[in-house]
């Protein structure tokens, strides 16, 4: 196992130069905020501390997550708060529709925390609110980051019966550096649920992503990409990693 945090790595919070971009418009992001609390809806933009969120509500657009912003799993990248999340809110698929129609959307991307305390870990809710975007937005192309749902067929069953365009669900890292970084989830089951969604419709475009600086070597990248196509991977993403933080709550970039 590699040991990925060290007391030997000093964190350089300053971001490097070629990380630059413009202010955002200050107005324009208050008016965004406002509008999503008003409908007491969430975005991983603000809840992933995403560097890029001034860029992207600077032209309206966001991307969704539903099922709240509290998850039940701990990942030492990520800056999603953890803990027991609250029950599910059953009028967040329509605010979620009328907040598409509202930003005029032609494409949308709606993620989701990790419910591992929900019977169905939050597969009903996708389908509703998939069902109701597409209902109240004629014509609107959906894509879906989703959780792994342990790896459930039936879960996964449910999320492709909802009939979205696009279905991603990330890898994130090598294989090795699971155990230490995100230890409540699985490489092979993660590869697994990409597999099963093109199975069970050849019609989706199945998405992954992964992400660089978390001391991955050029092999684990090329193995990454191999293993990702055989499972019927159609696109895929790669992140630079920035950490959230300077403290222990979150892996260094390496």
């Amino acid at each position: 196992m590699v040991k990925v945090i060290s007391e030997n790595l000093p964190y350089r919070h300053t971001l490097p130069p070629w990380f630059r971009q413009k202010l955002p418009d200050v107005h324009k992001i208050i008016k965004m905020q406002t509008m999503f609390r008003d409908r007491k809806l969430s975005t991983v933009c603000e809840g992933a501390g995403c560097p890029n969120m001034g860029e992207c509500w600077g032209r309206g657009v966001a991307t969704f997550m539903i099922l709240g912003d509290v998850c039940t799993r701990s990942c030492l990248f990520c800056n999603i708060a953890t803990g027991r999340p609250a029950n599910v809110n059953l009028d967040e698929p329509f605010e979620v529709a009328e907040m598409v129609r509202r930003l005029n959307l032609k494409y949308v991307v709606i993620t989701s925390v990790t419910r591992d305390d929900l019977s169905d870990q939050g597969a009903g809710q996708f389908v509703e609110t998939v069902r109701r975007v597409k209902d109240v937005n004629p014509g609107i192309i959906v894509e879906l980051l989703i959780p792994d749902f342990s790896g459930q067929r039936s879960l996964i069953e449910q999320i492709v019966s909802a009939n979205p365009d696009v279905i991603g669900h990330n890898i994130e890292m090598a294989e090795h550096l699971f155990l230490e970084l995100r230890p409540q989830a699985d490489y092979r089951r993660s590869l697994g649920v990409l597999s099963t969604i093109k199975g069970i419709s050849s019609n989706i475009l199945v998405k992954s992503g992964f992400m660089v600086g978390l001391g991955e070597t050029d092999d684990d990248v090329s193995k990454i990409m191999g293993d990702l196509r055989l499972a019927g991977c159609d696109m895929l993403t790669i992140g630079q990693y920035l950490s959230p933080s300077s403290g222990r709550d979150h892996v260094p970039v390496r």
